[in-house]
This record gives structure tokens, C-alpha cells and sequence, in this order.
């Protein structure tokens, strides 16, 4: 099968996922499918190049969530606004309104906490799947996961505490 052939049943397969973990990451549609457009780009530009393609899933999520934290590297200067309107609803609508009001909460925390809840909670990724997607140790994993759960924990209030389990599955 040639590489054109082999990324569009990719594209088809995935393209979704891939959005949704991007709009999880990112908190707006725009920027979501921008996301995921240079991820697939640069999958498509490295594929030639791949020895082995049965972990494309794990590749192309590992991009994904690079180019969300290096644009929010890029962007420091720029804070969120508050508004009195609400951010856009999720792409699922099988998200429970106390998943929603986490993954609000969510979006306040640093990109990189934020994409390890998002890989680890959202994506059902174990600790070492979730290391592999992010390029880094076990350690940094568990720990950015620790600061992470903590500030949305404080962000959500003790109140919110007992509807926590429900929300993240593998707390």
C-alpha cells in the first residue's frame, strides 16, 4: 500500500480523536483544527521516513500534543480573557455537565499539566503511554499529574470534591 493510500485510511480512521484531545488541549474549535492540520502535516511529511507504522496513533498524538504546548510557549504574553459568555461547548456531547465544568476548570492550569490530565483522564492513557506522547520520564508524568489534579481541585472547590471520582475515572 503506498503512503498516500495508508494516510488517508490514517486520516479517516483518527481525525476525529485526534480533534477532540486537541480541543480538549486548546479549549476552542479554531485553534483545535489548526492544531491537528500541522499534526497530520507533519505526519504526512515524516511517514516516508517511518520504519515501523503500527504506532502512528501514539506518534500522531504525541504531535498533537507537542505543537499544543509549543504554541503556548509561543503565546506566554498572551492571558485569557474573562468574558461573561460561556467558552464553546465540547465537540462530545457526552460530556456530563460536571465533566464540563473540569475541563473549564481545566483550561487554567499550565499547558503541560493540562495536556497530562487530558492524556491521562479524557484519553484513558496509563502513566507510560502518557511519558511516551510527551516525550519525558515517568516522574515528570506523575508530578505534572499531582499539580495538575491540585489546581483544578483548589479552581473547583472542596464542594466539587465528592463528584471527583466521577469525573476522572482513573483518580
Amino acid at each position: 500500500m503506498s503512503w498516500d493510500a495508508e494516510f488517508t485510511e490514517h486520516f479517516d480512521r483518527c481525525a476525529d480523536s485526534m480533534r477532540f484531545t486537541a480541543y480538549l488541549l486548546c479549549g476552542n474549535h479554531h485553534e483545535a483544527e489548526d492544531v491537528v492540520q500541522a499534526a497530520f502535516l507533519k505526519l504526512y511529511l515524516a511517514g516516508p521516513k517511518l520504519v515501523r507504522r503500527e504506532g502512528l496513533d501514539a506518534y500522531l498524538r504525541r504531535i498533537v500534543v507537542r505543537i499544543f504546548i509549543a504554541e503556548r510557549r509561543r503565546m506566554r504574553w498572551r492571558r485569557e480573557k474573562l468574558t461573561e459568555v460561556l467558552p464553546e461547548v465540547p465537540v462530545r456531547a457526552e460530556l456530563s455537565e460536571d465533566k464540563l465544568v473540569v475541563w473549564r476548570a481545566s483550561t487554567t492550569i499550565p499547558p503541560r499539566q493540562r495536556a497530562v490530565l487530558v492524556l491521562r483522564y479524557w484519553q484513558d492513557l496509563g502513566v507510560e503511554e502518557t511519558a511516551a506522547a510527551l516525550q519525558c520520564s515517568v516522574g515528570t508524568v506523575k508530578s505534572n499529574t499531582s499539580r495538575g489534579l491540585k489546581a483544578l481541585r483548589q479552581k473547583l472547590g472542596p464542594a466539587f470534591g465528592v463528584l471527583w471520582q466521577e469525573v476522572t475515572p482513573n483518580a
